[in-house]
């Protein structure tokens, strides 16, 4: 199994590490100490090396950071993590802070007082973080000041960085050879005036270099910095013993590979001007080039959009990983409607089959995040993660969520689908015929090019919102190819002012969550591309559905539908049916058949 059921969160273990953090503190004469989730990359995911937050406060969602003072510690948490952050960390002695409705700017000057210190680890922010703490703490004599890691100071048993073999990524899946990409972006970099770009996400750089690795669990990369040079060269600072002869070969010698802790020296040798990125470079590069002198242009990783704009080998890979994860899925909803009615699963039961199904492919690298799966209330907890402890038995009459993906060798996955356990109970129809109603307007979007995910999250939202519902986290995120399940910068969301470009990979996820009784969502990937002409001929895009799985006709309320989607619904499942039907096994296509039924 990839995934494990053990229990990570240690409430019980906060209130004395606290304590230590605050003595240290105390020797640092600082009034604060921020921790964040975030390592030095700034991955969603982080190593057991780099699990501060976890380790301090118990709290094991993926984004988040606690601010510790010497009478308050708070957890700042978003909208997917406000049910699960109080039952992980010992609130007596933390307080759930909702972020980012409260900024932490906002909250020192709240709980601090004037002449007061708050310290942080300049390599685990970025510029663009704490400029806005300290434009909020502007007046009110509070200081952000950098210091060492204190966390690192009281961590004892802190385990070792990965260490994990790096791989190529083969050509007929990256669409595009390491030295196209880099003499590419080399040419962007004389463009802007660059003779170099700092390069500190790993995603960025498997890009690049056409590698992944396995440092992250359910990521495929390798943890290294990087520097692009404007002639195409690259410095690639990571742990040698990770690169095998072949992979020397595969890079060649335009790319050296150097020793992670040879970074610094490194950037205190550059000659610039120095592309960085402010929302995604520790504050420390930063720093380290402005001490030095060197000229700094802030600027967006140049990976960021050429790597979130898909090619056609990457898009076809894609579509060939959705095809194989389709079949796992539909033998697994087969099986599970067999069986959960029953009364005899519990969640690590049905978490266990499915990436058992998966398995059954032969091509499964690794799940793409631990799969989400709550029955009844625990559906509630968005990103919920079944462990020993919370383990609920999955019963007839209650809604089940499962939220899950593969990484495979050409594609990454994310799907989810909520099933009725039995009988679909009454009170959940309307409002999964809501969300349904959502997806399935994002899923037809005709818009001009130049729209942005803010402009379309509405789409997903307004039919819940007629009823006086809503979901407190972003409808779609962008998804890499073999990459991180995660990806920047385009997401739907209302914050998202990227614009979408054909090629990006988005999910489509609306949600409904009724806390303490169940959650709805449902996941498909979509691909944006360019619209077919219609009416004037004017430049549009629209998305193109990568996932093709039953969506439960038992909970959908076809009375809600109006004839549109209910069309669109039936072609979808006819599309289902005729994908995925002649590749699965004879029970599971006989359950297809009858899933798949229209409306």
């Amino acid at each position: 199994m990839f995934q494990d059921f053990s229990v990570q969160s240690r409430p019980e273990f906060g209130p004395p590490r606290l304590a230590e953090l605050r003595t240290e503190m105390a020797k640092a004469e600082l009034d604060g100490f921020i921790v964040p989730r975030a390592d030095a990359h700034q991955g969603e995911y982080v190593a057991a090396c780099d699990a501060r937050l976890a380790w301090l406060t118990g709290f094991t969602g993926s984004a988040g950071f606690c601010i510790a003072t010497p009478d308050q510690a708070g957890v700042f948490v978003d909208g997917r993590y406000r049910v699960q952050v109080r039952s992980e960390v010992d609130l007596a002695h933390f307080t759930p802070v909702n972020w980012p409705e409260i900024k932490p700017g906002v909250w020192l000057r709240d709980n601090l007082p004037e002449g007061a210190k708050v310290g942080f680890d300049p390599w685990l922010h970025t510029r663009s973080e704490i400029t806005k703490i300290r434009a909020d703490l502007e007046g009110s004599g509070i200081a952000l000041v950098e210091c060492a890691n204190l966390i690192n100071v009281i961590w004892a048993d802190r385990p070792a960085p990965p260490m994990a073999p790096a791989r190529i990524h083969p050509p007929e899946f990256a669409g595009e050879t390491a030295a196209e990409k880099r003499t590419r972006l080399a040419a962007d970099l004389r463009k802007q005036g660059a003779a170099a770009a700092v390069l500190t996400l790993p995603d960025s750089i498997c890009w690049l270099l056409n590698i992944r690795g396995a440092d992250i669990p359910r990521n495929p990369i390798v943890q290294a910095f990087a520097v692009l040079f404007d002639d195409g060269t690259v410095k690639l600072f990571a742990e040698s013993a990770k690169f095998d002869a072949d992979l020397h070969t595969h890079l060649g010698d335009q790319v050296a590979i150097l020793p992670m802790a040879s970074f610094t020296a490194a950037l205190e040798a550059i000659e610039g001007p120095v592309l960085v990125d402010p929302d995604s470079a520790p504050i420390a590069v930063g720093l380290t080039l402005s001490d030095r002198n060197t000229k700094i242009l802030w600027a967006r990783d140049p990976c960021i959009l050429p790597k979130a704009r898909k090619n056609a080998a990457e898009i076809a890979g894609m579509r060939a990983a959705h095809h194989r994860d389709a079949c796992a899925m539909v033998e697994f909803l087969a099986w599970l409607d067999a069986q959960a009615p029953k009364g005899q699963l519990n969640e690590i039961d049905v978490v266990s089959a499915l990436e058992g199904f998966r398995r059954e492919t032969n091509a499964l690298l690794d799940i793409s995040f631990d799969t989400i799966c709550g029955a009844g209330p625990n559906g509630a907890i968005v990103h919920y993660r079944v462990n020993e402890a919370t383990n609920r038995p999955v019963k007839p009459g209650e809604l089940l969520l499962v939220d899950s993906g593969g990484q495979y060798v050409d594609g990454t996955t994310d799907i989810t689908r909520t099933v009725a356990v039995g009988n679909a109970p009454a009170e959940a129809r309307a409002p999964f015929t809501r969300v349904l109603q959502g997806m399935i307007a994002l899923s037809r979007a005709r818009f001009p090019r130049g729209v942005a995910g803010a402009h379309l999250d509405a789409l997903a939202r307004a039919p819940l919102w007629t009823e006086g519902w809503d979901y407190d986290h972003g409808t779609g995120h962008g998804v890499g190819a073999a990459l991180c399940v995660h990806e920047g910068p385009a997401r739907i969301s209302r914050v998202s002012d990227i614009a979408l470009e054909p090629g990006m990979i988005l999910s489509n996820e609306p949600g409904y969550y009724r806390e303490g009784v169940f959650g709805i969502r449902i996941e498909n990937l979509i691909v944006t591309q360019t619209a077919p002409a219609k009416g004037d001929k004017r430049d549009q895009l629209s998305f193109d559905t990568l996932t093709f799985v039953p969506i439960d006709r038992h909970l959908i309320a076809s009375e809600l539908l109006s004839p549109d989607e209910r069309n669109w619904l039936n072609a979808y499942h006819a599309q289902v049916l005729d994908q995925t039907g002649p590749h699965v096994s004879a029970t599971a296509k006989t359950w297809l058949e009858g899933a798949c039924a229209p409306l």
